[in-house]
């Protein structure tokens, strides 16, 4: 898509349009609250600007965005296909019934650790932190919240968990891109991540004890507690067995590798019927649901607006926002602002220290420009892999750090397409959850100081490329996200 007689952006020039793009979003977001849709559509309209000023022509800047948003489209499906569940569960008293059941498990001295092993677990074996907050993120919040616990640390321990799995699942699409990008084998990768996230799980688990004695010696409304289990008692048929089954069905499908469309398509098709035959909810009332949820009728308002989100609708501000992020994005990587930029940086790399605290700078430097992460995880590969090789560090390395710049933070971020998720689908905004997700950033900050202290540092083979490479990577691969 390149025009003839185009050219290179200089070092420069790459810093001053990246540099005013997250000016315009700090000073837009923090200083003049303007909406974030409108603050991306000008950095989109000035990186445009900047690449006109290299020679592209407009078909050529539009052929970029298109490009971007064509190979995030996987993406898209899902958070359209997000939304229907949310809303077939709520219907089908799949989440009212987990929250009943909850609720008597669960207490709020060990809610927080036992959440995030819950939704670590769950991420593990789906392979999509999406799937996991959209879901067993959404019972927690109701759970959470009914406990008195603030929903700013729920939601942070939800994406903590969340992102665990993600990362190390081997049916993550991040997980897969990471080491086929960096030309190393799946289970390499994942062993090399152990060395880093294993602690780094360890020691969230103790924060998140620690905060859970914080409310051991606040008295639990059991009454309103009890209040909560009769409401839904009252407007659900509360059968654990026939309620859980779109949850299995979505659970069962993901672990045996079926396709991430496929797999929700499912489980929205059992819930519907579970709506109808258990819950005797009227047709028109669950299928209207699937594009725009109303609050339920329990009597209580907080449960109320609980089981009345959902629906394709309610991903609106989400996706709109997504498609504007990804259509920037693309305009910066085709025009070769971020790559000139990063380019700079890299060569002047020497020790194993810098080299991979940088590397995750970079992907997260990345995702705040281009809104997701699977470019960032690409382009950074092929930025460092020649530094790695140098250093004498085996690809599996390479690989880990880009992981933990690019797929740890791309939730932290408010304008990228996990944090604009993770917004729409728990509430919370991501300013509000991020200094509690505390796997998310401790997690690069342990990889950096381990690699100061030596370990972890797996040296290169000779037979330690395993794969050729970007030359064989498929942008996003929607069957595991």
């Amino acid at each position: 898509m390149l025009d003839n007689g185009c050219k290179p952006p200089s070092w420069r020039h790459s810093l001053l349009t990246f540099g005013t793009i997250l000016l315009f979003i700090s000073l837009g977001l923090f200083r003049f609250d303007i909406n974030l849709h409108v603050i991306l559509f000008f950095a989109l309209l000035w990186s445009a600007l900047n690449s006109t000023l290299l020679g592209y022509s407009f078909a050529a800047i539009r052929q970029m965005m298109s490009d971007s948003i064509t190979r995030a489209l996987p993406a898209i499906y899902i958070f359209i296909l997000i939304g229907m569940v949310i809303a077939s569960f709520m219907h089908s008293g799949t989440i009212a019934s987990l929250i009943y059941y909850g609720l008597n498990l669960l207490s709020p001295t060990w809610f927080l650790v036992a959440g995030l092993v819950l939704c670590s677990l769950m991420s593990v074996a789906t392979g999509t932190s999406w799937g996991t907050v959209g879901t067993l993120g959404v019972v927690l919040i109701g759970i959470g919240g009914s406990m008195g616990i603030p929903l700013p640390l729920v939601a942070g321990m939800i994406v903590s968990g969340a992102t665990f799995g993600d990362k190390l699942s081997p049916i993550s699409d991040t997980t897969n891109l990471a080491a086929m990008s960096a030309g190393t084998d799946l289970y390499k990768h994942i062993g090399s991540m152990l060395y880093t996230t294993v602690p780094s799980f360890l020691l969230v688990s103790c924060i998140f004890i620690v905060f859970g004695f914080q409310y051991s010696g606040q008295s639990l409304n059991k009454d309103e507690l009890e209040a909560i289990q009769r409401a839904l008692d009252n407007s659900y048929n509360i059968n654990l067995h026939f309620n859980l089954l779109p949850l299995l069905v979505l659970l069962v499908l993901s672990i045996k590798r079926v396709s991430a469309e496929v797999s929700m398509a499912a489980s929205i098709v059992t819930a519907v019927l579970i709506a109808l035959l258990l819950q005797g909810t009227e047709a028109p009332v669950v299928l209207n649901a699937l594009w725009s949820n109303i609050p339920g009728d329990t009597g209580i308002e907080t449960l109320d607006s609980l089981l009345g989100r959902g629906g394709i609708a309610s991903m609106s501000w989400t996706l709109l926002l997504a498609l504007i992020a990804i259509a920037m994005g693309g305009v910066l990587h085709g025009s070769g602002f971020l790559r000139v930029l990063l380019s700079a940086i890299t060569s002047r790399l020497v020790r194993s220290t810098s080299l991979v605290a940088t590397t995750i700078g970079s992907g997260i430097i990345g995702n705040m420009a281009m809104g997701e992460a699977y470019i960032s995880i690409i382009l950074n590969c092929e930025l460092f892999k020649d530094n790695y090789k140098k250093n004498k560090l085996d690809n599996a390395v390479l690989s880990r750090s880009v992981e933990e710049g690019a797929t740890l933070s791309t939730g932290l971020i408010p304008w990228t397409t996990a944090g604009a998720f993770y917004t729409a689908t728990l509430g919370v905004p991501v300013l509000a959850y991020a200094p509690y997700a505390f796997f998310n950033f401790l997690n690069p900050l342990v990889a950096i100081a381990m690699a100061a202290m030596g370990f972890g540092l797996l040296v290169r083979s000779d037979d330690s490329e395993t794969g050729s490479g970007l030359d064989d990577v498929d942008l996003m691969d929607s069957d595991s996200i």
